[in-house]
């Protein structure tokens, strides 16, 4: 476990690129359950896995991962969604390679805060992955899967922290629970030295991870429409986190709806009727 800021971006890079992806034990659970049905009857597919495996951000990111540097050392182009990249690794290796996956349970047995916190991640994550799907699907974009993805994904450097580094983690929830008016990433600039976007990014590259998931998730490129589709999704699910009565989430989503309503080109009430709608 880490327990202090590291020296600099590349160190974090370093460390993470090599670090253990565990996953959520009902991930677990399936993959144990769905192993021993191809074991007896042969008839698991790649879209079981998916349907079965994609709610969980971490598994989704240790599969693409998996895969996509595979792709690069054979030179051909990584798959774009989950259920291509079990596609592309096949069944049978798909097993092999995670037949020992780690829970979170257990990774942070001794860490319990932080695995209250890490949930609380990957539920706000669940979140933004619905709202932004089905804002895609309004707005008829053929990406809407991708884009569904990109959302799920998007803050997976937050969640790797949760993992990796519990204690520093812990202190910047705290620190914006506190204070709400505190920036992300000057909180996170403040305790570990780096933005957690450039971490995230840096580690896409890395991991040479599908071009079109790393520009939805890049905030850089945040007014072409999709990219916008993932980040307002995102932006919302974080500023409810707490509850739509609170008065963070008050103050932040005028702002939001007034963007949604842009986005689908629907008036500002009938934007915030959507969003209540699919957060319900």
């Amino acid at each position: 476990m880490i327990d202090q800021a590291l020296p600099t971006l590349k160190d974090w890079i370093t460390v993470f690129t090599r670090a253990e992806i565990p996953v959520l034990p009902a991930s677990v659970a399936e993959l144990a359950e769905l192993r021993a049905m191809e074991e007896a009857k042969g008839n698991v597919d790649a879209h079981m896995l998916s349907q079965n495996l994609g709610g969980d951000p971490l598994m989704t990111l240790k599969v693409l991962m998996q895969v996509s540097q595979d792709c690069h050392r054979r030179h051909i182009s990584s798959p774009e969604t989950l259920t291509a990249a079990i596609l592309m690794q096949g069944i049978g290796p798909f097993f092999s390679t995670n037949a020992n996956v780690v829970s979170v349970i257990d990774w942070l047995a001794d860490h319990p805060d932080a695995l209250s916190g890490l949930l609380k991640v990957i539920k706000r994550a669940r979140r933004a992955a619905h709202l932004a799907v089905t804002f895609a699907s309004h707005r008829q974009d053929e990406d809407a899967d991708m884009i569904q993805e990109a959302a799920l994904l998007h803050d997976f450097a937050e969640m790797l922290l949760w993992c990796h580094a519990p204690t520093l983690a812990l202190t910047i929830a705290q620190r914006q629970k506190a204070d709400h008016t505190l920036r992300s990433a000057d909180v996170q600039k403040e305790v570990l030295g780096i933005e957690l976007t450039d971490l995230a990014h840096a580690l896409m590259e890395a991991w040479q991870l599908p071009e079109l998931l790393i520009k939805n998730t890049d905030d850089r490129n945040a007014e072409h429409p999709r990219v916008k589709t993932v980040l307002l999704a995102v932006r919302i699910a974080r500023h409810t986190q707490y509850g739509w009565e609170d008065p963070h989430a008050q103050a932040a989503l005028p702002d939001d709806i007034a963007d949604v309503a842009k986005l689908l080109t629907l008036s500002d009430e009938s934007a915030k009727r959507k969003i209540m709608e699919i957060d319900n």
